[in-house]
């Protein structure tokens, strides 16, 4: 179950991994029929139920006279700004004992509100960039924070994807139009302190781990060559697969604890060596774009709701 409005392209690779691993062609719904309404849509209408004594739900969508009995929901490639519209039916699918990895309520909302993941890191001592939340602050105020991290930092709102109006500032004038853009949109945003993460030539990279259960699964290491540039495959990094073994010491560890500290139990974590080891973010639901997903992230994760107990 994904938002069919999304060009990312994860359907197609959970999918397919799905029909490897069942050897059946999966049932593809869109979300968006489960969604309860907001700002972001209408409500779409779907409903669920329990199948009448045994594990599991129906789904149903009315208008298109469909009703499917499912035990295992794969929930995924949902906007960041459209996920709490599926908190019901997360808590329906959790309650009827269907196996999924995609109820946490809980988490998928602190991993996609950035003010809410800095919390949740600060509590469990998960290292970060020094940050500071902003809403609609005065030019006097951004000022002072921008000065009292450096006055090297990034902006970035406090709900978004694939690195969209992510901007470093180095300068007050750089503020100010981060500032409006912000305020055009009517975005809570935050600021970080750099975290002077650049290869031996100074391009810009990060490190990519990829948690389920609790372990690393994978990593990439995303290379950017415009070091203003947030490092997203969407903004022109370039990712290379990397062994575990070969990321830098407590890299791992420190993903499977920022992935912990949010509540989620697959993610992907965005973090970098530099700065003493940092984490940047959570991705609930990271893009199957990469060398080797497929094989190396979309099949353990189906395979998990295959095996996974319920919730």
């Amino acid at each position: 179950m994904t938002d069919h409005g999304s060009t990312e392209g994860s359907r197609e690779a959970l999918a397919t991994a799905a029909h490897r691993l069942t050897g059946r062609a999966p049932v593809l719904l869109d979300a968006r029929h489960f969604m309860s309404g907001g700002p972001h849509g209408p409500a779409g209408g779907g409903r669920v139920r329990g199948n009448g004594g045994g594990d599991g739900v129906v789904l149903e969508v009315p208008a298109e006279g469909l009703a499917l009995a499912a035990r295992a929901v794969i929930l995924y490639e949902i906007p960041p700004h459209r996920r709490l519209e599926l908190a019901d039916l997360q808590r329906a699918l959790r309650e009827h004992g269907v196996r999924s990895l995609g109820t946490a309520v809980g988490g998928w909302r602190a991993a996609s509100d950035k003010r809410l993941a800095v919390e949740c890191f600060a509590r469990a001592g998960v290292r970060q960039m020094p940050t500071v939340t902003l809403s609609r602050p005065t030019a006097a105020e951004a000022a002072e924070v921008f000065d009292r991290l450096g006055g090297d930092v990034w902006a970035r709102p406090a709900v978004g994807m694939s690195g969209q109006d992510v901007f470093h500032v180095t300068t007050r004038a750089q503020l100010a139009e981060a500032a409006e853009c912000y305020a055009r949109a009517g975005a809570d945003w935050l600021l970080a302190q750099d975290a002077r993460n650049f290869t031996a030539d100074g391009r810009r990279h990060q490190y990519r781990v990829t948690v389920l259960g609790g372990r690393a699964l994978r990593a990439v290491e995303h290379v950017q060559d415009d070091p203003d540039e947030p490092c997203n495959l969407a903004r022109g990094a370039v990712s290379t697969p990397l062994p575990l073994a070969e990321l830098p010491a407590g890299l791992a560890e420190l993903a499977e604890a920022a992935t912990g500290a949010v509540g989620l139990p697959f993610a992907a974590v965005d973090l970098a060596a530099e700065s003493g080891g940092v984490v940047f973010e959570v991705n609930v639901h990271p893009a199957y774009g990469s060398p080797g997903a497929l094989e190396a992230v979309a099949v353990p994760y189906v395979a998990a709701h295959l095996e996974a107990p319920a919730g």
